[in-house]
């Protein structure tokens, strides 16, 4: 059997175009091009029958390596810790004080977004420090 190599993630969420836009900010993604035959994003969503509208949205990254994100509205809320997360690869190579205050330069342009600052986690000998936060909706994510 052959190695996939694309893969998708998805998040449930409560309101997935505030949730996308948030993750287009953290990552550096964008919101694709609508589909063929709509002007605009709006434009397609005003074409789905009313209980689909604001149901779902989508962000990729714009060199085409990462994962598309995909965020879809769920009835109900988070409840627990996530099972999965996402590290944000913002202090790669950089060890003690260097990556502390790259943790922190990161964790000061999100908290204005609405991210959440949750703890730090300092290097233990076994693994470098990082930083738990929070999305908008309270999924989290570390800052590695």
């Amino acid at each position: 059997m052959a190695s996939i190599k694309k893969f998708q993630v998805t998040f449930d969420c409560a309101e997935p175009e505030r949730v996308a836009r948030f993750w287009c900010e953290v990552l550096g993604y964008v919101v694709p091009p609508p589909p063929e035959g709509f002007a605009t994003w709006d434009d397609f969503d005003r074409s789905l029958p009313a209980e689909r509208q604001g149901s779902a949205f989508v962000c990729i990254d714009p060199s085409g390596v990462g994962p598309r994100m995909f965020f879809q509205r769920v009835p109900e809320g988070k409840a627990v810790k996530n099972r999965l997360h996402l590290d944000v690869r913002v202090g790669t190579g950089l060890v003690g004080e260097e990556r502390l205050a790259a943790l922190e330069a990161a964790c000061a342009r999100l908290v204005p977004l609405g991210a959440v600052r949750v703890r730090l986690l300092l290097a233990d000998g076994v693994n470098e420090s990082c930083l738990v936060m929070q999305d908008i909706e309270g999924n989290e994510f570390c800052l590695d």
